[in-house]
């Protein structure tokens, strides 16, 4: 974990509201399922906006957010050429050394980016990897899973591209050595309780407002069957089976 500034190389906007934003890396880890906290204000009381890695490049750093507050209105308004400053890697990410065989990603919304960087590391790691993106009508970031996954598929809630309906609908967790999900909670449960069905392992990457990002506020943490646990240091990436105990 390392507190840089770095320069930023672009910052794209794919819809209305979704932003990738791309910075030199400077030799900082970054793992599959990990964030960064980022900062582009000085003298203001907002707090650094944690955000999860979408690609890590050997020089540069992607970031894929949403514009929903104060905080992310500041980071859409950088140009090339603009500090930022970062802080990480952070957090517990997805097992990927601890995996053979099949694993299936799933994804929904603005849980889909922590999944791409996910999807590059398990197929360098020999795993087969299919990819299940749920959208609720404008589709993004989908070729950029092309190079790493043997199979996409595609939902949408109300648009016309894809399957019409619930990413859950077409994963059959059985076909799978393991699951990683991403998204909304009420999506990840119904993941979690469809793998625990068929006693495949799942992990389940949780969301939380964030003040630190290292653990040290206990602003983030959760109750799990393992006791409290904070989520940017203990996660975001837990075991479903201790986050969802009604599907054990």
């Amino acid at each position: 974990m390392t507190y840089f500034d770095s320069k930023v190389i672009s910052n794209t906007p794919l819809t209305d509201e979704i932003y990738v934003l791309v910075a030199e890396r400077h030799g900082a880890d970054a793992n599959a399922g990990q964030f960064f906290m980022l900062k582009a204000w000085d003298n203001e009381l907002t707090l650094m906006r944690p955000i999860s890695i979408f690609k890590a490049e050997e020089e540069t750093l992607h970031f894929m957010y949403r514009v929903v507050g104060r905080g992310t209105r500041k980071l859409a308004e950088l140009k090339a050429g603009d500090t930022i400053s970062l802080l990480g890697s952070l957090g517990t990410g997805y097992p990927i050394a601890q995996m053979k065989g099949r694993v299936a990603l799933v994804g929904g919304g603005l849980g889909i980016p922590p999944l791409c960087q996910t999807a590059k590391e398990l197929t360098a790691h020999g795993v087969q990897t299919d990819v299940y993106l749920g959208y609720r009508d404008v589709l993004f970031a989908v070729e950029e899973f092309e190079p790493h996954s043997a199979n996409i598929f595609v939902s949408t809630e109300k648009g016309d591209e894809g399957y019409r309906g619930f990413i859950t609908d077409l994963l059959k967790p059985e076909q799978y050595d393991a699951v990683f999900t991403c998204g909304p909670e009420v999506m990840m449960r119904k993941v979690a309780a469809m793998c625990a069905a068929q006693h495949v392992p799942c992990w389940c990457s949780m969301e939380h407002r964030m003040a630190c990002g290292i653990g040290a506020c206990l602003g983030c943490s959760i109750r799990t069957a393992d006791g409290m646990k904070r989520v940017c240091k203990d996660g975001p990436v837990f075991p479903a089976n201790i986050l969802f105990q009604e599907n054990q």
